[in-house]
């Protein structure tokens, strides 16, 4: 079986080829090295094979736009580099499954329990309402080319080297510099990356939309701990609520330069989390704890 991976040398990308390449026939395609070396939001590939599985996993993430050019980027990659991916296909020949990495950003939640699938997509954010539009491409071109069309929405993705929020605390543990607010209380749903790989082929057999998490949602307190007892630091200090909230005033009037505000502060100390129970009930989806993988990887 033959399957084409976009996004191949990124984060989750990498995990799905040593998972899965002993299985599958993979061919890949990447910016930098990869059976195709394709900018997808410039060019529209031209593949040599057909194939029986996408998996789209190719994206921007992971940066927070400050000018116009820099959220326009989130478009230009997510969505007419999705457009693009499909037209490559049509021409090549149309696969029999196609299975979209997303995110649970699509919904535009900054704070919320168990948060289903059927919840309003109301992302504002550049990457929320670029992966909106091309979660709405993939599904019409699916229902068009009669293709079953999986969308995984997926919160914080844990591994080794993790990038965006989760690389920055284990940074500032390991340095010494990171500390609770609050206690450090607010869950956040997050999920492995081995798991989602390993899952994906079941999930494109059947197709739908699925939210995945690790169904514990560790908050803070609890994921900092696990991280300093695995790199033999020191527990994280507290930073109790009423000073961080005097930070987030002070933070406020000296606008966007400064690292927390009462909006980040909010944020920070809110509970967001996700119901992945779809995906439990309707295709058996089983994950292991992320505070477990914790204790036995590393980071």
């Amino acid at each position: 079986m033959n399957i084409l991976l976009t996004g191949a040398n990124g984060f989750l990308g990498r995990i799905i080829i040593k998972l899965l390449n002993k299985e599958y026939s993979f061919f890949t395609l990447s910016t930098t090295v990869g059976d195709y070396t394709v900018f997808l939001d410039k060019e529209i590939p031209d593949f040599r094979e057909l194939y029986d599985i996408v998996i789209h996993a190719a994206g921007k993430a992971h940066s927070v736009p400050k000018t116009q050019a820099e959220k326009q980027k989130f478009f230009e990659v997510n969505v007419q580099g999705t457009d693009n991916l499909l037209k490559g296909l049509e021409k090549s020949g149309i696969p029999k499954q196609f299975v979209f990495i997303s995110s649970v950003s699509v919904y535009g939640q900054e704070f919320g329990a168990l948060i289903s699938e059927e919840h309003s997509l109301d992302a504002k954010d550049p990457y929320g309402l670029s992966k909106i539009k091309a979660e709405k491409d993939i599904i019409d071109w699916c229902i068009k080319h009669k293709v079953v069309c999986t969308i995984l929405r997926l919160p914080l993705l844990i591994g080794e080297n993790p990038l965006g929020n989760l690389g920055a605390m284990i940074k500032g543990i390991e340095k010494g510099y990171y500390f609770n607010i609050g206690g450090g209380k607010a869950k956040k749903s997050m999920v492995l990356a081995e798991d989602v790989a390993s899952f994906i082929p079941k999930a494109a057999l059947i197709g739908g939309i699925y939210n995945l998490t690790d169904g514990v949602h560790p908050n803070f307190h609890e994921l900092s701990d696990a991280i300093s007892k695995q790199k033999a630091k020191r527990k994280p200090h507290n930073l109790p609520m009423s000073i961080a909230k005097m930070i987030g005033f002070v933070g406020d009037l000296l606008g966007n330069k400064a690292p927390l505000n009462s909006l980040k502060l909010k944020k920070i100390t809110s509970e967001l989390t996700f119901d992945d129970n779809k995906a439990r009930k309707d295709l058996g989806w089983d994950s292991k704890q992320v505070l477990e993988y914790f204790k036995s990887n590393d980071l």
